[in-house]
């Protein structure tokens, strides 16, 4: 009865993690970039988005652009409150604190894939070169996960 039991978590637990890929963690100086991943798109989606942890060790730095060869333009973008209404919109820089952390996250600061070539699909790997204005550029590689799925630390689908 037991190797039953455990043969069915075990097929449950391959279940889950098929929809969630896990990035390999990037260092560029002192930023340690963690957990990065995108969601997955729809046939004729022209946008996607994509999550992060950065981690700085050292004096405080700013995120000041990303591109990718899959997207048009990448965006830095947060999310925030206005009132009762969710407004998403550009930002110049994102800050890393002097020995502290971002996250980039569903509801949050994230970044924005504009007029994407291709559909993103589970299981792929998004290649993002992101620059720092003090640690200089770094590239990461994103796995794509399902849209909502538990995965790389985050959770959530995002709405744009």
């Amino acid at each position: 009865m037991k190797s039953k039991v455990l043969v069915a978590m075990c097929t449950l637990i391959g279940i889950v993690l098929s929809d969630v890929a896990f990035s390999q963690n990037t260092s560029a100086g002192t930023m340690k970039i963690e957990n990065a991943f995108a969601f997955a798109t729809a046939p004729k989606q022209s946008v996607a988005a994509g999550f992060m942890k950065i981690e700085n060790k050292g004096a405080a730095d700013q995120l000041v652009s990303a591109s990718s060869p899959i997207a048009g333009e990448v965006q830095l973008h947060e999310m925030a409150m206005d009132g009762d209404v969710m407004k998403m919109r550009q930002v110049k820089d994102i800050v890393v604190p002097a020995g502290g952390a971002v996250e980039l996250k569903p509801g949050g600061m994230h970044l924005m894939f504009m007029k994407i070539k291709a559909p993103l699909t589970v299981g792929e790997t998004v290649s993002v070169k992101l620059k720092f204005a003090k640690a200089g550029e770094v590239e990461v590689k994103m796995p794509v996960n399902a849209m909502g799925a538990q995965g790389a630390g985050h959770s959530g689908a995002m709405k744009h």
